[in-house]
């Protein structure tokens, strides 16, 4: 048999299993000391009662012979992509149901989506510092990456390069600087993939965030991106889906290469290799989507904002360097007195119990660099702050 061996490319040790192992040694070292996590980007709040009585009320209908549901329809169930249509409606974007499917999560979707594109052959557009998958996935597909530095230079956001490429990762509010595209910004990059028949894969996980009106949110917001453009759409971090796992990806019909349908494309790859969402998420994603379901996701955001506040308020006081925090669940900041991002993490973990990201884990310009998420509890926060605020 002949194996992939791209994935021999891949690093040895994953950035979040890196950052597992060593607290579970500092845990089963330290068993007594008072552990504080600003590490993976996992909500803590739970499920809204409107969305979470919803899924329980399908799993109810399962129950009976009148209400039973077999085998669900692979892109999606109608009511769900409909929820869909009407949410983006709230932002002036018009879509069609046929243009999107329902999937069991954000990263499914980003990895999966490179089955449209033929292996080894293309040009990948990749930011650094970025969120691991897109580099791992490009790897996995034995593609041409070219790394686009974001540093404190260009507000971390970048611009389209001189040379040509045919695929393009885009995330905005960013994992993990929190940097935002406005308009402007992102108009730009649909300017580029149309002129050179490139493909944005645009990451919208964290659009909910956004509270500043200069920063779309979505790429469909933006003239010409409907011929450039597949949006991904998640629930995990703006309605606390992580546990339940859905989101949406966002394929127009208007995108076509060689005269070839990448929306038809999709389709045929899901209903051949993906079963579909279970039917109890999608009456979920209904309830999320709603007007009464996002707004408990915004009290829950609001929440999170809180603690970001906190953050930004311990690294002004320092005079530290920052990006994120309000358009985003993450800060991402200068790590201080020159330190290294890996030597940051053991010093936060060793000497004062809280856990954050490396910036390096997330590319080479990420060095010297540390995220920390806003997603634990407000006096959880509050303390961790406190231990950092009381040495730097």
């Amino acid at each position: 048999m002949k194996l992939n061996t791209n994935y021999s490319k891949l690093e040895e040790n994953y950035l979040f299993t890196e950052i597992a192992v060593r607290t579970k040694r500092f845990v089963e070292a330290n068993p007594d000391k008072p552990l504080i996590k600003l590490g993976i980007g996992d909500v803590t709040l739970p499920l809204s009662p409107f969305v979470a009585d919803a899924i329980i009320g399908a799993f109810e209908e399962l129950k009976h012979k009148e209400t039973f549901r077999g085998y669900g329809p692979e892109l999606g169930y109608g009511f769900a992509r409909n929820a869909v249509v009407e949410y983006y409606r709230r932002y002036g974007v018009e879509l069609q149901m046929d243009e999107i499917t329902i999937g069991d999560g954000i990263g499914s979707d980003i990895a999966n989506i490179t089955d449209l594109f033929e292996k080894g052959a293309n040009t990948v557009l990749v930011p650094d510092p970025v969120y691991p998958l897109y580099k791992a996935t490009s790897l996995m597909d034995g593609q041409k990456i070219i790394y686009l530095p974001c540093t404190a230079d260009n507000n971390f956001l970048p611009s389209p390069p001189d040379c040509k490429a045919d695929m393009i990762y885009l995330c905005s509010p960013n994992n993990p600087t929190g940097a935002t595209f406005d308009y402007a910004q992102l108009k730009t990059w649909v300017d580029y993939a149309n002129g050179c028949g490139a493909v944005i894969l645009y990451d919208n996980a964290y659009e909910r965030f956004i509270e500043e009106d200069d920063k779309p949110h979505s790429i469909f917001c933006i003239e010409g991106a409907r011929t450039c453009a597949i949006e991904f759409g998640s629930l995990s971090k703006t309605a606390g889906f992580t546990c339940v796992r859905s989101g949406y990806t966002i394929v127009p019909m208007e995108l076509v290469s060689g005269g070839i349908s990448l929306n038809k494309m999709w389709q045929q790859r899901q209903t051949t290799k993906y079963n579909g969402a279970p039917y109890p998420q999608q009456r979920g994603v209904v309830a999320a989507l709603s007007e009464a379901g996002m707004a408990d996701a915004d009290r829950n955001i609001a929440e999170y904002k809180k603690n970001s506040r906190l953050i930004i308020d311990v690294l002004d006081k320092k005079g530290i360097f920052y990006s994120g925090g309000v358009n985003s669940p993450y800060v991402w900041f200068r790590c201080p007195n020159g330190m290294g991002s890996w030597e940051f993490f053991d010093y936060l973990l060793n000497e004062l119990y809280v856990v954050g990201t490396p910036g390096v884990g997330f590319g080479d310009c990420g060095e010297n660099y540390f995220r920390l998420s806003t997603f634990n509890t407000y006096d959880a926060t509050k303390e961790a702050m406190s231990r950092i605020d009381a040495v730097l």
